[in-house]
């Protein structure tokens, strides 16, 4: 199999097992709504990714982003030359000296390659990645790609037209269509089939009507035009007893569908003349099955065009064709790792009305401008105005609480522990102001409690459990070590955990 090489490749290629993992710390004035399971991160999309891992590994169905092109187009907040001071920073850190000889493919090459091996473990067995991207990196990042998915995972390049401008550019030709790179993370992936509105060209073929009260039909050949199989190669005999001879190829179908299409009304018969019927009204709800040609989501003539408010926004119908094709799931996690404005939290929401589904997106935005000022009132305002049930927390990223290694770091202190297992529990991020010495919160009918005096040193014992609130949810306390036989421990309703002093490397 080919490979990529590049400036920088080797002080890259494993620096995703090199980042610690951080702790995520709610902001309750930039969220939505109480408990949400929705999550907008706000950082380094490397080390976000980091933080979910021991949450989210192997669990996220869909993961759609739409990372810099890398055009040298600098007009944005999220520039698009690969050049921002933050990744300026983390390229000197990392590959250090040589960072001041790469080319710009290099350094997009070089922040790439470990977010797209976290991304690729955060993905479930049946999950896909789809990634946009235009012409100036999509050959590298096929090759990244293939050595990172493997090509045997390679499903598909989507081509969709995302404007209509007609004008050349320089010397060059228009830019009016983007790709989307489909890969899975084995052979187990999602997929069924979505549809495009059918068009006008395709609505007027349907022009025949018998009366029999189901509308306007068209007429499909029931002639293979393939090689002749031994299962369609028949004289038919219709229920008037008239011989229909064998085509060349055979028939399209095997003798049983042709017989209960017959029975249901659905030939047409004339002179030597034998098709099917398809209706009108059983297609117009479903359209054309699409292929790997979007050419629908932007309309050319301009009707029914998405409002786009932000430089760079995606369709959210785009985003919601790509989460509708790869999961068959309502309670599928989906991740957006260069969330922009949020369209794929809006997809998310607009699928969950319209279906009554439970879906979740997590969201990572690096740049502090666009997350706060863009991606939050926007989401905040879709919410509001379309009536959506869900909300969602923003975070951001705090001190490390287990180092590269997966150990927990000696600074670790009682809240961040708190904050941890209450995520780690609820998939919610803690409220501190509802600490109460070892409680740490609740989630449903459950309450949590953590003894934590420094490690090894703590031990559930008859003595706290008289602390506990006396009420009839479950508690499950964490502790070193439980003293209290198991009865006792079911007679309050306790469930015990260790701490976790170290979590799996990934």
């Amino acid at each position: 199999m080919p490979t990529l090489n590049w400036i920088g490749k080797e002080a890259v290629v494993n620096h995703d097992k090199e980042v610690p993992f951080k702790l995520l710390k709610k902001v309750k004035t930039a969220s939505a709504g109480s408990n949400s399971q929705n999550l907008i991160l706000h950082g380094d999309n490397l080390e976000a990714l980091k933080a979910l891992m021991p949450y989210y590994h192997g669990r996220i169905d869909c993961i759609y982003i739409d990372p810099p092109y890398n055009t040298g187009n600098e007009s944005w907040t999220y520039n698009d030359k690969v050049n921002s001071p933050k990744i300026r920073q983390w390229l000197g850190k990392v590959v250090g000296r040589q960072s001041e000889d790469l080319t710009r493919h290099d350094k997009w090459l070089c922040m790439m390659y470990p977010r797209l091996k976290l991304l690729r473990d955060l993905l479930a067995d049946h999950g896909s990645i789809f990634i946009q991207i235009d012409g100036n990196e999509s050959g590298n990042l096929r090759l990244l790609m293939d050595e990172i998915f493997g090509p045997d995972n390679y499903r598909n390049q989507i081509t969709w037209l995302r404007s209509s401008s007609g004008k050349t550019v320089s010397r060059n030709l228009s830019e009016d269509t983007d790709y989307i790179f489909w890969y899975s993370k084995s052979d187990q992936y999602k997929f069924k089939h979505v549809y495009k509105p059918l068009s006008e060209g395709t609505k007027a073929m349907y022009n025949k009507n018998d009366s029999d009260g189901r509308g306007l039909y068209r007429l499909y050949p029931l002639q293979k035009t393939g090689g002749p199989g031994p299962e369609t190669t028949y004289d038919y005999i219709d229920n008037r007893g008239k011989v229909w001879k064998c085509p060349k190829k055979g028939w399209r179908m095997r003798k049983e569908k042709l017989k209960a299409l017959e029975n249901d009304g659905r030939l047409y018969f004339e002179g030597n003349s034998l098709a099917e019927k398809a209706y009108w009204n059983e297609r117009e709800n479903e359209g054309q099955i699409a292929n790997n040609l979007w050419n629908d989501i932007f309309n050319l003539q301009g009707a029914n065009n998405e409002k786009i408010d932000f430089v760079g926004q995606k369709p959210s119908k785009l985003i919601k064709r790509v989460i509708e094709m790869s999961t068959d799931n309502k309670e599928a996690i989906i991740l957006d790792s260069f969330a922009g404005s949020g369209t794929t939290a809006h997809a998310v929401m607009d699928l969950n009305k319209s279906d009554q589904g439970a879906r979740q997106f997590i969201l990572v935005e690096m740049e502090d401008d666009t997350a706060l000022k863009i991606t939050v009132p926007r989401l905040k305002k879709n919410i509001e105005q379309n009536k959506y049930k869900d909300g969602f927390e923003y975070c951001e990223l705090d001190k490390p609480l287990f180092d590269e290694r997966g150990q927990i770091e000696d600074s670790c202190d009682f809240r961040q522990f708190a904050t941890y297992i209450y995520f780690t529990e609820t998939q919610t991020n803690i409220d501190p102001k509802k600490i109460d010495e070892n409680y740490i919160g609740e989630f449903g009918v459950t309450e949590y409690y953590l003894l934590y005096k420094g490690k090894n040193k703590n031990d559930l014992n008859k003595s706290f459990l008289r602390k506990v609130k006396k009420t009839d949810n479950k508690k499950v306390i964490y502790a070193d070590r439980c003293l209290i036989d198991d009865e006792t421990l079911a007679k309050h309703n306790v469930m015990f955990k260790q701490i976790p002093y170290e979590v799996k490397i990934y």
